[in-house]
């Protein structure tokens, strides 16, 4: 069994915002060798997310406006958490409804996405630097 690690750096200068991940990881797959197995994509931080959906800029907006919705960044004092001086309660909310991670098939050196589907790494509290692992293992 082969097993491929490697880390992206994402830095959104925004509070919000989503980018698609999936030209790096198919490139991690081709560095990886591996011909059948899977590919787990998670963001190492808690206020980010890793999802699946199409890269369409109307559904974005439809996500931003829905998760605003849900958990609304203001005010930052309805947030027990911002009570520890953060501001970022509603990215922690925001990062729980989207998801920490996605586990991807790997069928003939390529990711098995349907042909709409691409990885994105989604961003509630930017304005740093922060990890994304991909974990690549099969034969």
């Amino acid at each position: 069994m082969k097993s491929h690690r490697q880390e992206l750096w994402m830095h959104v200068p925004s509070r919000r915002g989503f980018v698609n991940i999936t030209p790096q990881v198919e490139e991690a797959v081709r560095a990886s060798g591996v011909q059948e197995g899977l590919a787990l994509v998670n963001a190492m931080h808690i206020t980010a997310s890793v999802f699946i959906n199409n890269d369409e800029p109307g559904l974005h907006q439809d996500y931003e406006q829905w998760l605003e919705q849900l958990a609304p960044h203001e005010p930052v004092s309805r947030y027990r958490h911002n009570r520890t001086g953060e501001d970022n309660g509603d990215a922690h909310l925001k990062r729980q409804i989207m998801g920490r991670e996605v586990l991807v098939a790997i069928t003939g050196r390529r990711l098995d996405l349907d042909p709409w589907e691409q990885i994105f790494y989604g961003e509630f509290d930017g304005r740093r630097r922060k990890r994304v692992l991909i974990k690549i293992l099969g034969i």
